[in-house]
């Protein structure tokens, strides 16, 4: 059974990006190329602004795309006004639209669907509109626990930074509280997360549905690359910044120390300039945002991804596997990715491991090839796009019939 398919998002997702996006265009695109009705209602915000024409004809003819000029951006006195006057946390209340609510109501009015997918737990508060004006089954994406990202952040800070992120994640977890069981269908990232939505509450039916990728066309072997550490994120979202300043802090010095000629290769778009002072140190480079992250990732040797914070699942890392690196991380890194240490990946949690591990693999070409073959057959087995698709719609025809 084709499917009649409504996508609400909070960003763009084109062109996929960051990990969001990547995760939100891995879900939609395979719908549209097996055939299934697809719109997308998406908020075109100030900090992810696209504009109509940068959206492929070809991607168009199959996707019917409506872009709600929502600006979404932080202000220091609404954010003061939500702490002070509000219980939502600023987070969502950021994306609460009423032009966006508007053309929800004249799309379900217009139009029949068989599935209303949120993509994002920022979404919730328009389910009272699709309550009142559809009858389509409400599936809830859950992109990660929202408010474990913020409790882990609010752990590393300090002084009044420590204190905001304590009341953010509180109020965050009492919105995630408050959307359970709102939808029909849950739709966690991973089967972890999917036992906290069951310990938080949850249920109704889920279905565990990672990101997934395109495998068929990144088949050819890496061998030729720098040998060179590289780091790629998206460096406005907390995590990175924690992890990246943490790592240039607390490892990079032990590194350079014994292998004193080694590079740092840093991209991520949108980093503040108080960040892009912290990572101007000896042997880095910091390249801002890059036209190809594909690229990029084959030409450079040994990936790290050092998370203290964060929740979910880590695109990135997925992506580099994908592209076939030797990859560092933390365990809070690789959270929900079913991999093993020194198999598919690295996992080390202090500094001292952590270097160790950049040290072994510099010294050792043959290690990174074969980790990151390991790393390519996990990938191309869990986290196929075209077989996830196919699952899912599987579970949703089990479901609206």
């Amino acid at each position: 059974m084709k499917l009649r398919i409504l996508f609400l998002t909070n960003k763009v997702p084109f062109p996929p990006k960051d990990g969001g996006s990547i995760a939100t265009f891995g879900m939609i695109k395979p719908f549209a190329d097996a055939g299934h009705k697809v719109t997308v209602l998406a908020m075109n915000t100030r900090k992810h602004h696209v504009t109509p024409f940068e959206i492929p004809n070809d991607l168009q003819a199959q996707i019917t795309f409506h872009l709600v000029e929502v600006p979404a951006h932080i202000k220091l006195i609404e954010l003061l006004k939500n702490l002070l006057f509000s219980k939502l946390p600023y987070n969502a209340e950021r994306f609460i639209d009423n032009k966006y609510t508007k053309k929800l109501e004249s799309l379900l009015s217009a139009f029949e669907y068989d599935i209303i997918q949120l993509e994002g737990l920022y979404l919730y508060p328009y389910i009272p509109t699709i309550r009142k004006f559809s009858k389509a089954k409400i599936a809830y994406r859950s992109h990660n626990i929202e408010h474990e990202i913020w409790e882990r952040s609010a752990i590393q800070a300090k002084g009044l930074k420590k204190f905001y992120l304590n009341i953010l994640s509180s109020r965050l977890k009492q919105f995630e509280l408050d959307s359970i069981n709102t939808y029909d269908l849950l739709l966690p990232i991973t089967e972890r997360d999917n036992s906290k939505l069951r310990e938080m509450g949850n249920k109704k039916p889920s279905f565990s549905i990672p990101a997934g990728f395109d495998i068929d066309s990144q088949i050819q072997k890496q061998t030729d690359f720098e040998m060179n550490i590289f780091f790629i994120g998206a460096l406005d979202w907390l995590p990175n910044q924690e992890g990246i300043i943490w790592f240039i802090e607390r490892c990079w010095p032990q590194i350079l120390k014994q292998e004193p000629t080694v590079i740092l290769k840093i991209a991520g778009r949108n980093a503040p300039s108080w960040l892009i002072d912290k990572l101007n140190v000896k042997n880095t480079q910091y390249l801002g945002e890059i036209d190809d992250a594909k690229e990029y990732i084959i030409n450079n040797g040994i990936m790290i991804a050092p998370m203290l914070s964060g929740s979910g699942m880590r695109i990135k890392i997925i992506e580099g596997m994908l592209y076939q690196k030797a990859i560092i991380t933390s365990t809070i890194g690789c959270e929900g990715i079913k991999v093993k240490n020194e198999e598919q990946l690295f996992i080390a949690d202090t500094p001292a491991d952590f270097s160790k591990y950049v040290l072994s693999l510099l010294r050792n070409r043959k290690k990174i090839i074969e980790t990151g073959a390991k790393a390519f057959k996990f990938v191309k087995d869990e986290y196929n796009n075209q077989h996830l698709n196919n699952k899912l719609v599987a579970f949703y025809n089990q479901h609206i019939g």
